[in-house]
């Protein structure tokens, strides 16, 4: 039995010399699996990146300086703009600025399609309505004309069979005030300018017309015919019954800080926030100033303060004596219908001033602490501009 114990030892044994040989001889690839994970390649250091050279970043320094050439150019702008907008203070501006507030007291004129409620317009035929004021106040009245235009601008015979004013809605409270029926006529009579023009007129006072009470919106409705064709029109009048401030006796004038003060005197009946606008001309008639007066007010006797800026009247250079003219004001009611109540508005030469050399006025620009922060705030964003360019350098 030993032999073969013997002989069975050597056997195995030369397998596995014939195993080692064949796994360290002929694949040598296949190595031993490793006890532990090995370590992850390391990031080639930043250090040993190669720089870009002077060429690869020019492109990009140029873009940079393009990009704040532009938003430098912006700032300057709007620095420029709001310091040029606000030389003038807010209650003193040119006219110029608001050419719809020239002539405020100029009847309201329309054209339209002479049409029926709903109805389509008929062709070649246009309705031309005035309306002399929106807002009315006391024994104001106020005109209305309307007539019918052909294609060519001929006025064409016109009829106004019914017509009547009323109360308007207003979504507050049902109307109390009956209906009054009104009439358009084409006699010269009564407000029309010429008789058999065609141009149908009514003159509308509300003390005399049935609305002496009401505070709010009056409508006056027309029916219309012009041949075969009818049509149909509206106005609207918001009336005020009570003046809440009463007009004093003759505005006086001073210089002050180096502006024109016109000073209006009243009788405040309400208290509240009053506004009050009237319009400056030179001697030449050349529109000048839009002057405004907004402050709260107790009743009592008062001065509504008009402003003639300094800068302004040397900027403009009107011709003296200058015109105050065309003044109207208000009480203020917000969150309300009607928004306001009105004093009775003053058309026409108000006050004229004496005449001042130039000189007498300052040449300095307004200025405020909302103006200043402003203009320091755009400052910083010019200032910003320029030193980035100043970084970037003028080349690359």
């Amino acid at each position: 039995m030993r032999p073969r114990r013997t002989a069975a030892a050597l056997a195995a044994l030369g397998l596995g010399v014939v195993l080692l040989w064949w796994a360290w001889g002929d694949a040598p690839q296949a190595a031993a699996a490793p006890t532990a994970a090995a370590p992850a390649p390391e990031p080639a250091p930043v250090a040993h990146a190669a720089a870009p050279t002077p060429s690869a970043r020019a492109p990009d320094r140029s873009a940079a300086r393009d990009l704040w050439k532009q938003r430098l150019e912006r700032a300057r702008r709007t620095l420029d703009s709001y310091r040029e907008a606000t030389r003038y203070p807010h209650e003193s501006r040119p006219l110029a600025e608001h050419p719809d507030q020239v002539r405020p007291f100029e009847p309201v004129a329309t054209e339209r399609p002479l049409r029926e409620p709903g109805g389509p317009a008929i062709e070649g035929l246009t309705l031309r309505t005035t309306q002399e004021r929106v807002y009315s106040q006391g024994d104001e009245s106020v005109l209305f004309t309307v007539a019918a235009i052909d294609g060519e601008g001929h006025t064409l015979p016109l009829q106004v069979p019914r017509a009547m004013a009323h109360e308007g809605a207003t979504g507050a409270r049902p109307s109390r005030i009956a209906p009054v029926m009104v009439q358009f006529t084409d006699d010269g009579r009564g407000g029309d300018t010429a008789a058999g023009d065609n141009v149908l007129s009514f003159r509308l006072q509300p003390t005399r017309d049935g609305f002496a009470e009401l505070d709010g919106l009056i409508r006056v409705e027309l029916a219309l015919q012009s041949g075969e064709h009818p049509g149909y029109a509206s106005f609207d009048v918001i009336h005020s019954p009570a003046a809440p401030a009463i007009w004093g006796a003759t505005p006086r004038e001073a210089v002050e800080a180096g502006s024109l003060n016109l000073y209006l005197p009243a009788q405040v009946l309400q208290p509240g926030r009053y506004v009050v606008a009237g319009r400056v001309d030179d001697a030449d008639g050349r529109p000048v100033a839009l002057l405004n007066f907004n402050d709260d007010l107790g009743v009592g006797p008062t001065e509504f303060k008009l402003q003639l800026f300094g800068k302004l009247l040397r900027d403009t250079q009107p011709a003296f004596p200058l015109v105050l003219r065309d003044v109207e004001a208000f009480l203020l009611k917000p969150d309300t219908f009607p928004d306001r109540s009105l004093m009775p508005r003053r058309a026409g030469t108000v006050y004229r001033t004496k005449a001042y050399p130039l000189v007498a006025f300052s040449a300095a620009e307004w200025s405020s602490e909302e103006r200043n922060r402003y203009l320091t705030e755009y400052g910083k964003d010019v200032k910003e501009a320029e030193d980035h360019l100043k970084d970037l350098g003028s080349g690359p």
